[in-house]
């Protein structure tokens, strides 16, 4: 198995981090959707575009992909996937990362994707927010998530150990 997508309850559950190291460990490509989704001056891919950029890479032998974007690609990115690594970790874990990531980054004026930023305005202020968004969609996605994921091979994580003890089986 060579085709994994990791998707979450949140953001800050370590989807990136972790899909970064599992293609580093499986030796291949590793792609992070809001890379290909967000474009400068954070404009968005309309469905046909992302849909254009993702068809290429899940026809690949082997990837890891962040993220889902199921709004836009449908189950494009899942049903090409051997396994689905769904991060589930508590609110208590995944908040404080958040909080600490977006004021490191907005701090320290780090360049995301394709030359964005985060500001404070966009960040805290913006009915886009980023941390108003997570804890807002938090619950919804604990009742969903269990069947829009029943028809993929899931792994289900649910703690740091839990992330940590099932990336240790890669080597």
């Amino acid at each position: 198995m060579k085709r994994f997508a990791i998707v979450a309850t949140a953001s800050s559950c370590g989807k990136t981090t972790l899909g970064r190291e599992l293609a580093r460990r499986l030796d291949v490509p590793f792609v992070e959707l809001d890379a290909l989704h967000h474009g400068p001056g954070w404009t968005e891919a309309t469905a046909e575009e992302l849909r254009a950029k993702v068809k290429p890479v899940v026809a690949g032998d082997g990837w890891v992909i962040d993220g889902g974007y199921w709004g836009k690609l449908g189950d494009l990115v899942l049903a090409n996937a051997d396994v689905v690594v769904w991060l589930d970790l508590p609110v208590r874990v995944w908040l404080p990362r958040l909080v600490r990531r977006t004021v490191r980054r907005v701090a320290r004026r780090e360049v995301l994707w394709n030359s964005n930023r985060e500001s404070l305005r966009n960040v805290f202020f913006s009915r886009n927010s980023l941390i108003w968004y997570a804890l807002s969609n938090h619950r919804r996605h604990l009742r969903e998530y269990p069947e829009r994921l029943a028809p993929y091979n899931v792994v289900r994580l649910r703690s740091p150990k839990e992330v940590t003890q099932w990336l240790a089986k890669f080597g």
